[in-house]
Order: C-alpha cells, then sequence, then structure tokens
C-alpha cells in the first residue's frame, strides 16, 4: 500500500530549514512514496516549496506535489500538484504541462468526475473522525467507491493507526494518505 505524507505547519514549522529537517526525519522513518507539501497560509510558501521539491529529489522513491499552484509546480519541478475540489477544471491543464494530478474528493460522483478528467488519483475524505471534516465515510464506503471506479484512490481523513492502515489495507485502495500519522 503506498503511503503519501501530508505536511502541515503545525508540525513543519515556517522556515526552510526547520522544515527540511523535520521532513527529512520523517521520509526515513516512515518512507513514503508520495509527499505534498501543503500550506494555506504561509507567507513564504514559493520559498519552502523550493526546499520541499529538493529534499524529495534526494529520495528517489518520493515523489513530491505542491498543494493547488499547478505553475509553480511545473517551474520548481515537482512531480505533480494535488488540486483542491474546487479545482476539477485545472486538472486538463495540469496534465497538459506534464504534472501527476491528484485531486481532493469527499463524494463518488466527485471521484468519477476526475477520473473521467484525467486525474492520475484521488484523495477520499474523511474515512475516519477527522477535526472539522464533517462525518467520517467509513471503511465499507471506500470499498463501494473502489467497486465503481478506476482511478487510484488514498483513503484520507483521521488515519492516525496501524489498526486503522490495516482496514484501508483489507480494501482495493492504492494506498492511504495522513498528516498525524506521520508525526
Amino acid at each position: 500500500m503506498q503511503k503519501y505524507l501530508i505536511t502541515s505547519k503545525e508540525f513543519y514549522g515556517e522556515t526552510s530549514e526547520y522544515f527540511s529537517t523535520v521532513l527529512s526525519s520523517q521520509i526515513k522513518k516512515y518512507q513514503p512514496q508520495y509527499a505534498l507539501y501543503r500550506d494555506k497560509s504561509a507567507p513564504n510558501y514559493s520559498e519552502i516549496a523550493s526546499s520541499f521539491v529538493t529534499l524529495c529529489k534526494k529520495y528517489e522513491n518520493v515523489k513530491s506535489f505542491l498543494h493547488q499552484d499547478i505553475a509553480l509546480a511545473q517551474r520548481l519541478g515537482a512531480y505533480g500538484v494535488h488540486l483542491t475540489s474546487r479545482q476539477f477544471k485545472e486538472i486538463v491543464e495540469a496534465k497538459k504541462m506534464g504534472l501527476w494530478v491528484i485531486i481532493s474528493t469527499h463524494t463518488h460522483e466527485e471521484v468519477l468526475r476526475a477520473q473521467e478528467l484525467g486525474a492520475d488519483a484521488v484523495t477520499y475524505s474523511p474515512i475516519f473522525t477527522t477535526p472539522d471534516k464533517g462525518e467520517p465515510k467509513g471503511v465499507d464506503d471506500l470499498r463501494e467507491l473502489l467497486e465503481i471506479c478506476n482511478i487510484k484512490v488514498f483513503a484520507l481523513g483521521g488515519i492516525v493507526t496501524q489498526e486503522q492502515i490495516a482496514m484501508i489495507a483489507q480494501t482495493k485502495a492504492y494506498g492511504f494518505a495522513s498528516i498525524r500519522y506521520f508525526f
């Protein structure tokens, strides 16, 4: 099962140096195949994004993704972009730019739409209880989704224990994504 590490300024700080130190430690410890730099409010987002992409390239098995910003992802040489559920119209543009595209989804319909538009993968959430993210969908709903789609699906939301990962591993999910599990 693929592991998708998602950063958060609460865990990784706001300076390039601290961010790189913590991220490097987490990559070595958890060995994710995918990593997303996500910080919706950093005034120095581009600077930290550059450090993030550079650091991920040091680990041959880690694919780097930037949040929302297609142009910056391409300019910095990130592997791909992770779009929000309000950016479906940008999937085609990102693909034309040679980026691998993951998009956030919250319904079966959104997953099928992402698949139709050519996204490479989706995060589907929340699977388990997550602060401020609404009612969890649960593993049974995830299984139902995986029976009707052909796109790679990362389960997301409230994944913090090995038991939860084991439950997801018993589905056809491509992998899981998390912030808190990796810290």
